[in-house]
């Protein structure tokens, strides 16, 4: 069995959508001064390699801790669309033969390659996914998707309320959004199963989760 780690490390000012809460990680403890060693973590609950909840979006939306978890464990199917240009709008047609091999259960990662750039300026410059795919995969039976990316949407930093169409008409139905993905380009095996499980936050419109696919 090989593990393959999808998620990034967790630390002081690691990059976080624009306007987010800065990550903070510091000692609060040590154990030559009291014994043992305790970390101080502040962040947001979008940080790092994250779930979006339908509340993230939608008004009186499902909040992370009522997720059922049984959703975020299943085949996976990694749909590759790497070596884009910056700001590329992918569209149904882009992607439509990928989808035609996924269904109910399955959970589609996206590889835009853009995990590469993680912590680098050009990040936010993601190419990004239409509206129209939310629908497809929706039609399709699939619930959960992910990216290795800031955001399936276009990422509009100077806008303090931007336009996110595919998280409306994803997050809208009940699906959930894994961001900030990484190590995609990793994952040989056709249909290998994935695992991540969010911090159970009560009432959390997301949280960080470890994400691995696991390769019999």
């Amino acid at each position: 069995m090989s593990v393959i780690d999808l998620s990034h490390p967790i630390r002081t000012g690691m990059t976080v959508f624009p306007g987010d809460p800065e990550v903070r990680v510091e000692p609060a403890l040590s154990i030559a001064e009291a014994g043992v060693s305790v970390l101080s973590v502040e962040l947001g609950s979008h940080t790092g390699t994250h779930i979006d909840a339908p509340s993230h979006t939608v008004e009186g939306g499902a909040t992370i801790d009522a997720v059922d978890l049984g959703r975020l464990i299943g085949p996976a199917r990694v749909v590759d669309v790497s070596g884009l240009p910056p700001r590329t709008r992918i569209s149904v047609d882009d992607v439509r033969e990928a989808l035609r091999e996924v269904g109910p259960g399955d959970i589609v990662l996206f590889r835009t390659g853009w995990s590469a750039r993680f912590d680098e300026p050009g990040y936010a410059d993601h190419p990004f996914l239409d509206a129209g795919i939310a629908s497809a995969l929706l039609d399709a039976g699939v619930t959960v998707v992910g990216v290795d990316a800031l955001n399936p949407d276009e990422t509009v930093a100077d806008d303090p309320a931007p336009a996110l169409p595919f998280h409306d008409v994803f997050l809208g139905a009940g699906g959930l959004i894994i961001e900030n993905l990484t190590g995609l380009d990793r994952v040989t095996a056709r249909a290998p199963r994935f695992v991540g499980l969010p911090l159970p936050i009560a009432g959390g419109d997301g949280a960080p989760l470890r994400a691995v696919i696991i390769e019999d």
